[in-house]
């Protein structure tokens, strides 16, 4: 039985990942906040990235699972820096000795603006927010520090990771229901989505496979632009296609970096993940409707 240490496991992604390993039983620790609950067939490790003293005494694991992070709707450098980069390099001090591999999970944000050209692992990392140069410079630091000491270390690039919780629900399918939501700059820009299960299988693949020393881009095998996306779920729950906003005000509610990775015209190929892991979900047409159907059985809001 292998064992592996998840970071982020009380996130929406994180969740799945741990009872997805638990189904293949694997032997899984959460490292979570105090007050914080998980899965209880888990066992759960209490403490804070952001703490200096954070320590897995006693613990090894064949694998690491780096999913723990802030995400674009927090505006505060300083925050971002405490979590993403700081939170990364306490980990890694407590880990080092202790874990065979670590996965480190991050986003296409880190190659910038590739314009209408179709990427992949090989292109070059070039980030335009802060949120995103924290993330590449934490990915740095832990690939560094992995070849320093003989740690097999991945990179995970996830695409727009949708499913019946985190912001698809939360943004997207709350606002669309409530008439609310609106396309920033009117949706016409590319994006790699991804079905959370795809997103936690890709993830599984890379560790049961031992493809280290390697970077996956994990996205939908045609990229999409956020206009069809969005509409296509409106049709699923029976609402009418949201209005369009200008990106200015946009940028007043959500951040100015939110809003420019939403905005930024991605077109990725997922051949090399493809190569160690099928998708259950090509493409968002047959993701979404399951979504929903989840969400409808969990959700007064849906149950029509």
């Amino acid at each position: 039985m292998k064992s592996v240490l998840v970071t982020g496991a009380t996130g929406f992604i994180g969740s799945r990942l741990v009872s997805a390993l638990l189904e293949k039983n694997y032997s899984v620790s959460t490292l979570i906040r105090p007050g914080k609950n998980t899965d209880a067939k888990a066992d759960k490790i209490t403490g804070d990235l952001t703490d200096s003293d954070l320590d897995f005494e006693g613990k090894s694991f064949d694998c690491v699972f780096h999913l723990a992070s802030c995400t674009p709707l927090e505006k505060n450098s300083k925050v971002l820096e405490k979590v993403n980069l700081t939170g990364t390099k306490n980990l890694f001090e407590a880990i080092n000795g202790k874990t065979k591999s670590i996965i480190y999970i991050s986003g296409l944000g880190v190659f910038g603006e590739p314009g209408d050209k179709v990427i992949d692992e090989s292109a070059p990392r070039n980030p335009n927010t802060k949120f995103v140069s924290i993330r590449l410079e934490a990915e740095k630091y832990l690939g560094k520090k992995c070849r320093e000491n003989g740690i097999d270390f991945s990179v995970v690039y996830f695409g727009d990771v949708y499913g019946s919780k985190g912001w698809f629900y939360d943004i997207l399918v709350k606002r669309l229901e409530k008439k609310s939501f609106r396309l920033p700059n009117g949706g016409k820009y590319f994006k790699g989505f991804v079905n959370v299960d795809d997103a936690v299988g890709s993830m599984i693949a890379v560790l049961e496979k031992q493809v280290f020393g390697e970077s996956f881009i994990v996205a939908d095998s045609e990229p999409a632009l956020f206009k069809d996306f969005v509409n296509f779920t409106a049709d699923q729950i029976g609402v009418k296609h949201p209005g369009n906003v200008p990106t200015f005000l946009a940028k007043a509610v959500l951040g100015s970096d939110l809003v420019k990775l939403l905005t930024t015209s991605m077109k990725v190929s997922n051949k090399k993940i493809s190569e160690i892991y099928s998708f259950k979900y090509p493409s968002y047409k047959e993701g979404i409707p399951k979504v929903i159907s989840e969400i409808k059985e969990n959700d007064s809001l849906l149950q029509k």
